[in-house]
């Protein structure tokens, strides 16, 4: 039986998720709950998970939306639920980034044996990209795969947020990323708050790498469009 394995349960019906919980929590799994997708989001933007049990259909967004949001940032398992037994939204779930999908009712027994074989397939997918998930800039280390940046070998400290930021414009160096396309993969789309939280972001994370003795911006802007990472002999 595997353990100590975290997953946040998505799904806004509380009877379904004290019974996910309970019947995990009796398997040796740690559980955390969210009942719309912006809590979700919340929830993976402020914690790590091994598995994410994501329910199609939510109040505020649905299921689809909040998978390829986190599949901007994020390589954890997810497992989509839901009634539909149509073809077509199977494969949409898959497209967007599912890594499985389970039609309602669901059998217990079978959610776990789904869950341990993603379980099983992230750790070898891990161990791979542990060795090949290294971006490599003038002066600068950026390991995806543990979400750490390097400045002669010396460890930047940088918020989650700003992992996230910069991990987001790392894994598309060559594109430009609007403000409003990097907030919404941040915070989600239906994110109200301040429009221009990214600017503040960007202004830390340069901050702190120029403190550590970067002695170029890695984050370009990119004037009347948005930002970009470094490219070499290019500058703002």
């Amino acid at each position: 039986m595997l353990s100590n394995h975290q997953v946040l349960i998505v799904n806004s019906d509380r009877n379904m998720r004290d019974l996910l919980r309970i019947f995990l929590l009796g398997k040796g799994f740690s559980i955390k709950e969210a009942g719309t997708g912006q809590e979700a989001l919340t929830m993976v933007s402020n914690h790590s998970f091994d598995i994410i049990l994501l329910d199609v259909i939510m109040p505020d967004m649905d299921g689809c939306q909040v998978c390829r949001i986190v599949r901007e940032t994020e390589i954890v398992p997810i497992l989509m639920l839901s009634e539909c037994t149509e073809i077509k939204e199977k494969v949409h779930c898959f497209k967007i980034g599912a890594d499985d999908f389970l039609t309602k009712p669901i059998d217990l027994e079978e959610l776990l044996a789904r869950m341990n074989s993603l379980l099983r397939r992230a750790a070898i997918t891990q161990n791979t990209l542990s060795m090949t998930s290294v971006l490599h800039f003038p002066g600068i280390k950026i390991h995806l795969d543990v979400r750490e940046i390097q400045i002669r070998e010396i460890v930047v400290k940088l918020t989650k947020k700003e992992i996230q930021l910069l991990t987001i414009l790392a894994q598309n160096s060559q594109l430009v990323y609007t403000r409003e396309e990097l907030v919404d993969r941040m915070f989600g789309i239906e994110y109200k708050g301040y429009d221009r939280v990214v600017d503040t972001h960007i202004k830390n994370i340069r901050e702190k790498l120029q403190k550590e003795g970067l002695e170029y911006n890695l984050i370009q802007t990119v004037r009347g469009v948005g930002y970009r990472l470094y490219i070499s002999g290019q500058n703002e």
